[in-house]
């Protein structure tokens, strides 16, 4: 069953609903992500900005981040539903985190009128990501 993005923000909103421990195991989609989508979004100025506080193996982007823990590795780090729980709402881990929710929208504080109620990321989004970061083992 495939649920909206709607239902699945709904979902992922309700404290502890959609997590197990300090993961989301299971696709806010129902399917798997696509890694090049996903790595596009990473490395995106736009839409993703990761690499505003990350870095990671991008050797084509000059300017990245030193705030956050490198993504190299990432993929053997942390497992699918830790990596998306972290993307999806990173306060469920860390309370004082400084990195955005990109598929919360209750709970949040200063959110522009023209973005309220509204995720930075799709879940279709959210799913290429984590796909693309299960690459980085290294």
């Amino acid at each position: 069953m495939k649920l909206s993005s709607t239902a699945i923000v709904a979902v992922v909103s309700m404290v502890g609903a959609a997590c197990a421990d300090d993961a989301i195991p299971r696709s806010l989609t129902g399917a798997n992500g696509d890694p090049a989508r996903g790595r596009a979004i990473v490395v995106s100025r736009q839409v993703g900005l990761c690499l505003l506080c990350h870095s990671g193996p991008f050797p084509e982007e000059r300017f990245q981040g030193n705030l956050a823990p490198d993504l190299a590795g990432a993929g053997k780090r942390a497992s699918e539903g830790q990596l998306r729980l972290r993307i999806v709402d990173s306060s469920r881990i860390n309370p004082t985190t400084i990195m955005p929710a990109y598929h919360r929208i209750e709970g949040l504080a200063r959110v522009a009128p023209a973005l309220r109620g509204k995720p930075i990321l799709s879940a279709e989004q959210i799913e290429d990501v984590v796909a693309f970061l299960m690459t980085l083992k290294d």
